[in-house]
């Protein structure tokens, strides 16, 4: 049986520093932070952490809203593309910060992609 992206990147250390300092990225971005205003920020990040694990193959189960419910209010108040695509180089970021090889970095960003039209409510 092979690894699953979560064991290869991993496991939950991987996935609890890879949040750790991709929010760090995100809440010193203006053009993104101000989403985060009213957020629990530690709730935020085990959120995270358990969804990133479940769409990783790791053993958590996220019990969260999906992500078109997750991000509904967000778009509202004016979540777009450009805010898509701050975050998701953010994420970039914090992968190459943590030297996760490139085949797993585009394993990652690819999931991540496929998240856009929800998160974007399209």
């Amino acid at each position: 049986m092979s690894e699953t992206l979560y064991q290869r990147l991993g496991g939950e250390a991987a996935v609890n520093a890879a949040v750790d300092i991709f929010y760090r990225k995100v809440l010193a971005d203006r053009q993104i932070r101000d989403f985060f205003d009213d957020v629990d920020m530690d709730a935020q990040r085990a959120k995270q952490k358990s969804f990133l694990t479940m769409v990783f193959g790791g053993p958590k189960t996220y019990t969260g809203k999906d992500m078109r419910e997750a991000h509904k209010k967000l778009v509202a108040n004016g979540l777009n593309e450009s805010h898509f695509n701050a975050v998701a180089g953010h994420l970039q970021a914090t992968l190459d910060e943590l030297k996760v090889p490139k085949a797993l970095s585009a394993e990652v960003m690819a999931i991540a992609a496929s998240t856009h039209d929800d998160v974007l409510n399209r």
